[in-house]
């Protein structure tokens, strides 16, 4: 019995290498959960374009939007684990969705196999110009003399934006109202026109308006300042902890793919990375990458799954 059981382990590893070894030998689809031109879509596309010319075999993004990017997430629990359909993870299907659908049809983390981190999007706290504040201190001032009064936009109910609006509140005291919009277009173009007064936006669609003056922007939420945005302080230079709410991106497999195929693509992805054309279309997008082992992308996962069930917790945030 014994040596029956030591040759099928031996089969089952000689085999899993052979896979390995024979990847990609057709078409890979990366699923995107979000529509196409957002934050996601754009990261998907640059490291599929590099892992195409390299294998030899096409690597298509497919969009799947809907439901903060649970529709895509649902395609790929759902797929044969063979490595042939990957998605491009995001935090809100990933840590946030999960914690605030109450049927969501799939395990975040049972379901997947961590692959590759790539890196997050900051988010800014901008306020339109007419908010006669110049930090993030004059501005915690402000709302707490007149509490309830100014309001701030996100991009919708449950997003990183929404999140991170009641985690500023949470961690200053303050009281300002939500104003949810169907995405970050809508939501930038009454901010630029005065409608509401702040948001707490990723970098791609504040950015041009915080340099064009048309936008002040007060904080960021990276642990130093960035070159595209050298005048924004970090939130920790303005006093305030913990703040930590950012896009993240990262690949991810149907659970059960095979352990030799997971670490195939980690370091395809990571080595990708580190191309000098790949990593500037990444960074021009706002995206501060950074890489990660497999288990560690795992672990993250768990983290923030963990993160936002205390933060939605905490802060009572609820699907309207």
């Amino acid at each position: 019995m014994l040596k029956r059981l030591l040759v099928a382990a031996a089969c089952v590893i000689v085999t899993s290498g052979a896979i390995a070894q024979s990847y990609p030998s057709k078409p890979v689809r990366i699923v995107v959960g979000f529509p196409p031109g957002g934050g996601t879509d754009v990261v998907a596309r640059v490291i599929s374009q590099k892992l195409t010319e390299w294998w030899g075999q096409a690597v298509t993004v497919e969009n799947r939007a809907g439901a903060t990017g649970t529709i895509g997430a649902d395609v790929v629990a759902k797929s044969s684990p063979d490595g042939y359909t990957l998605i491009m993870g995001h935090v809100n299907s990933t840590g946030i969705a999960p914690n605030l659908f109450p049927k969501l049809p799939y395990d975040p983390i049972k379901d997947f196999a961590a692959v590759a981190y790539v890196g997050y999007v900051p988010n800014v706290l901008a306020v339109h110009p007419s908010i006669n504040v110049k930090s993030v201190k004059e501005l915690v001032t402000l709302l707490k003399a007149q509490p309830g009064k100014f309001n701030y936009a996100s991009s919708g109910n449950g997003s990183t934006q929404h999140l991170a609006g009641e985690m500023f509140k949470q961690l200053t005291g303050t009281s300002i109202v939500h104003v949810p919009y169907k995405g970050s277009g809508d939501a930038i173009k009454d901010l630029l026109a005065g409608v509401v007064a702040m948001n707490f936006d990723t970098m791609p669609p504040v950015m041009p308006h915080i340099q064009a003056g048309k936008l002040r922007g007060l904080a960021i939420s990276t642990p130093r300042r960035l070159p595209q945005l050298p005048d924004v302080p970090t939130f920790l230079e303005e006093g305030i902890t913990g703040f930590d709410v950012s896009n993240w991106y990262g690949v991810m497999a149907p659970g059960g793919t095979p352990r030799d195929i997971v670490l195939k693509l980690n370091a395809d992805i990571n080595k990708a990375m580190q191309v000098p054309e790949v990593r500037a279309r990444l960074e021009g997008v706002g995206t501060q990458l950074h890489e990660q082992s497999a288990a560690e992308f795992e672990a993250y996962m768990k983290a923030e799954v963990a993160k936002y069930a205390k933060l939605i917790k905490d802060t009572g945030v609820k699907i309207e």
